[in-house]
Order: C-alpha cells, then sequence, then structure tokens
C-alpha cells in the first residue's frame, strides 16, 4: 500500500500530479477539494457548512475532514486496496496528527509527503487562468489572496513537520509537468523498492 499526500500552496499542480500518479500507481485520489465541491453541489448538510467556510477562503474545521476521509477510506476498500493520494488535507499539523491516528486506526500510515514548490507569483497567474478556463468562483484576486495567506500562516508548517518525519520530498513545481512528474516518480520508485 502506497499513501502518499500532495502538497503544496493553492495553484502549485496538486490535481495535475494527483492524476498522473494514479494513474502510474493505481491509487485511488481522495481531493478534499472535489469531495467539498460535490457535496456544495448537492447541497448537503456537509456541504453546506463547508461552503460557508470556503467562500470566506477559510479552511474547513478539522473534526469534519478527517470524518469525511475516514468515511471515503471505510466505503470503498476495492478502490483504495493500492493506497491513496491525499490532495489538499492535511493543511495544518492538528490536521496531519489527526490524518496520522486515523491511518494508525486503520493500521496504514503515509509513506511520502511531495511538496510542491512553486513560486507566489506563478501561483497566482495559474489561478487566475484557471478561474478563467474553468469558471470556479473561488479562482479570483481576492479569495486567491486570502487563500494564499492562509496557507502561508496555517499550511505552509506542515513542510517542516513533515521534513521532521522524514517523509516531504522538496519538488520543483516551476517546470513542466511531466519534468515535475519524472522527478516525483524517481522518488517514489525509491520508496517502493
Amino acid at each position: 500500500m502506497l499513501n502518499v499526500i500532495v502538497f503544496g500552496a493553492p495553484g502549485s499542480g496538486k490535481g495535475t500530479q494527483s492524476e498522473k500518479l494514479i494513474n502510474q500507481y493505481g491509487l485511488h485520489h481522495i481531493s478534499t477539494g472535489e469531495v467539498l465541491r460535490d457535496h456544495i453541489a448537492r447541497e448537503t448538510e456537509l456541504g453546506k457548512i463547508a461552503d460557508s467556510y470556503i467562500s470566506k477562503g477559510q479552511l474547513i474545521p478539522d473534526d469534519l475532514m478527517v470524518k469525511v476521509l475516514a468515511h471515503v477510506l471505510d466505503n470503498n476498500p476495492e478502490k483504495t486496496a493500492k493506497g491513496v493520494i491525499f490532495d489538499g488535507f492535511p493543511r495544518t499539523i492538528p490536521q496531519a496528527l489527526e490524518l496520522k491516528k486515523m491511518l494508525a486506526e486503520r493500521n496504514t500510515s503515509v509513506n511520502a509527503v511531495i511538496g510542491l514548490e512553486v513560486s507566489e507569483d506563478d501561483l497566482i497567474q495559474r489561478m487566475l487562468r484557471r478561474g478563467q478556463e474553468s469558471g470556479r468562483a473561488d479562482d479570483n484576486i481576492d479569495t486567491i489572496k486570502k487563500r494564499l495567506d492562509v496557507y502561508h500562516n496555517q499550511t505552509s508548517p506542515l513542510r517542516e513537520y513533515y521534513l521532521n518525519e522524514g517523509q516531504y520530498i522538496p519538488v520543483d513545481g516551476n517546470r513542466s509537468v511531466d519534468d515535475i512528474f519524472a522527478d516525483i516518480k524517481s522518488h517514489l520508485d525509491k520508496q517502493l523498492n
């Protein structure tokens, strides 16, 4: 089983690289953003709660996210047998601790944290372009700046946490998609052998 966290600021390419990891290793992709957007679109109770945070550029409460992830893992054993990619979670050290605990309860753990490192200017340009192409309402300059502030204040300390855990793999995200993936694959293949 290979459990990977794809880590980086909003717009760093987590979704793109996650797709490549799915195709290469047969992992189940758990994008907290997609799971939450699905709930918001279906106007579930979770979706309404999540939307009240996301629309302000804030993070979802930890206990809510861990419950969502545990539900995905527990209800999809055939999809998660080879491992999973956590995309967009954890975003804080308390979430990392909760994830570690939740996975340990299922006799598994995180194997690698792929850190996509991209300059701030590139992140803003990527998200603005994504908003124009996809119509995502949260990809506007005001929300982008709020999301990046939240990332820098609350999420970036995870880099140090996972470095100390010996799980963080820094990857230069300012290159082509294929070059970034070749770097990631090289690191993961070493872990698998």
